[in-house]
């Protein structure tokens, strides 16, 4: 049984907190936290929908785009001679095209985000003045 629930593209994970006596959600995909909980499956469902409603709103007043999960869904035009290659590439990897491209992905995209994290972290390296002089030299 898949414990979740949908509502304008947004899906909420269902956990029942047995101590609280609530179902506790959380929506899924999206990288903004955003919880709320209910005592019943219909306070659940209610609050679930304002809870995505308030965030599309605020998302908006503040000027922002509210993140909306990905589907899974890809469609790409790539040039014959690219798919061509794919298609082979996966075929030798004993895989489907899908999986391969999906494997291919999430590799180039893992690799995106650590090389941006590395240019994100401050240069411990010494730096030379402005001016271009060099410091005075200790005696």
């Amino acid at each position: 049984m898949i414990n979740t629930m949908a509502y304008r593209g947004y899906v909420a994970s269902m956990t029942f907190d047995a101590e609280d006596k609530i179902i506790v959600g959380r929506v899924l995909d999206v990288e903004d936290i955003i919880t709320f909980h209910g005592e019943s499956v219909s306070e659940f469902e209610a609050n679930f929908h304002t809870a995505v409603d308030d965030y599309i709103a605020a998302c908006e007043s503040l000027g922002g785009t509210p993140e909306k999960p990905a589907s899974g869904k890809l469609m790409l035009r790539v040039s014959p001679s690219v798919h061509a290659a794919a298609i082979k590439a996966a075929a030798q990897s004993g895989t489907s095209l899908n999986k391969w491209a999906e494997n291919a992905l999430s590799t180039a995209s893992s690799r995106s985000a650590a090389a941006q994290a590395s240019r994100s972290k401050p240069d411990a390296s010494p730096k030379r003045p402005r001016s271009g002089l060099r410091p005075p030299r200790a005696a």
